[in-house]
């Protein structure tokens, strides 16, 4: 069914289908951005394919590509039909794609966390701003060239009218690991922030090293052995019945 959609998109859009696949069984097509929203909407509307279902759009960053940076990906599927596709093109850093947001609504968050993560806007927009961080966060995370080390700017805590907001982060909360000397700061303790950290400090690995995991195997255990032991009466009295 999925190749039907491939097969449809190739004879109406020619030579502006750039490539096509099928690895794995995931049916790919591939059009250049300035095709990018009309094939979208194609596949929305046209009566033979109706991929109604947004399912998701994300990038991929490949910085030291030099023809484009980003692959930009569109996952549909057809509630009528059962298809999947998934639409591919490929961006420069810098450039807009059209936005999707009018053919599927589900798409307007999803570009604004790939704006948000990878730097990625989209032509046409309603609403072109960050989803998951805060305005004045500097640079874009899941760019590969993120420096792993790079601590942000603290803000305030904003207060929202007719909102109801959990309360603001303490001191040494909601900060980048760049901001901390985490192993300075758990040295003699038994706290931990993440497992290779705890290994350094010579803590308990993870919770199936700790008393309580050892106490719910125990319990495991148990359970299984007076349910095997249930098991084996009850075939023991089934023998004895049909001997008689």
């Amino acid at each position: 069914m999925s190749q039907a959609v491939v097969e449809r998109l190739t004879a109406h859009f020619g030579e502006r289908v750039l490539e096509t696949s099928d690895a794995f069984g995931d049916h790919e097509v591939v059009v250049a951005i300035k095709d990018w929203a009309e094939v979208a909407q194609f596949m929305k509307d046209d009566s033979d394919l109706q991929m109604d279902h947004f399912i998701d759009l994300t990038a991929v960053d490949y910085p030291e590509r030099e023809s484009s940076r980003f692959d930009l990906l569109l996952m549909t599927r057809s509630s009528v039909t059962g298809a999947r596709i998934r639409l591919r093109t490929y961006v420069k850093d810098g450039e807009e794609p059209g936005t999707l947001s009018g053919i599927w609504s589900g798409a307007n968050w999803a570009e604004r966390e790939v704006w948000d993560m990878f730097g990625i806007k989209f032509n046409g927009h309603p609403d072109m701003r960050r989803i998951l961080l805060y305005d004045e966060f500097v640079g874009h995370p899941l760019r590969k060239d993120y420096p792993i080390d790079k601590a942000q700017p603290l803000v305030p805590y904003r207060e929202v009218s007719d909102i109801d907001k959990l309360p603001p982060f303490g001191i040494e909360e909601g900060q980048p690991f760049a901001r901390i000397d985490w192993e300075a700061r758990l040295a003699g303790g038994d706290n931990q922030v993440s497992p290779a950290i705890g290994v350094q400090q010579g803590q308990r690995r993870t919770l199936s090293d700790s008393e309580a995991a050892q106490q719910i195997q125990a319990r495991i255990k148990a359970r299984m052995a007076q349910e095997s032991a249930e098991g084996e009466a009850s075939e023991h009295s089934a023998e004895e019945g049909s001997g008689q």
